[in-house]
């Protein structure tokens, strides 16, 4: 025994005797004694069952408060499905938070103007013509230094933007098509890198 395990002992006991000094005091019946200290027992046992498991609840609540952040489970990312029916995440972009529609419509992976600017992408690649659902838009090339998803982590990755695409901003199939597997269960989207 060390001098800081004797200074422990010590202390334990002085809190057992000011506690049981305190009970005999009052002179507080042995069952009801018993009773206090059992609920006091079975307060603590909860405390320490919910404090183990700290890190799951944080996940699972935030889950639910913040759906665009998904919800990991070891490098699996699971995506709940927003109430308008589309799969809605909150992505890095070059540091920069940026929210994203993933759309396995989408071939390439799309920014509008603002976030491009915002990210530090210039908007100075080739011209290409895009087909999107609001009609035919000319964008341009560029590239995304460091994208990360929940924790799923893709450098140099290939992205269009255009002022047309509004505050709108899309994962494609070219982010998507870098995953080990992704698909719908139920109402969720399961990314797994």
């Amino acid at each position: 025994m060390n001098g800081d395990q004797a200074l422990q002992i010590i202390a334990t006991g002085m809190c057992l005797v000011l506690v049981v000094s305190a009970l005999v005091s009052r002179r507080v019946p042995l069952g009801q004694t018993l009773k206090m200290a059992l609920g006091w027992a079975a307060i603590f046992a909860v405390a320490l069952f919910a404090y183990s498991f700290r890190d799951d609840v944080t996940t699972r609540l935030n889950a639910v408060l913040y759906p665009e952040s998904g919800m990991t489970e070891g490098q699996t990312l699971r995506i709940a499905m927003a109430d308008d029916g589309h799969f809605w995440i909150r992505a890095d972009v070059n540091g920069v938070e940026t929210r994203f529609m993933i759309d396995s419509g989408a071939t390439t992976t799309a920014l509008s103007a603002v976030s491009a600017a915002a990210a530090g992408i210039p908007a100075d690649g080739f011209e290409m013509s895009v087909a999107t659902a609001n009609g035919t838009v000319i964008a341009r090339r560029g590239r995304i230094g460091e994208l990360r998803v929940g924790p799923i982590r893709r450098t140099d990755l290939a992205v269009i933007t255009a002022a047309e695409f509004g505050d709108m901003n899309v994962l494609g199939m070219n982010f998507l098509s870098s995953l080990r597997s992704w698909g719908v269960e139920g109402r969720t989207l399961v990314l797994k890198p």
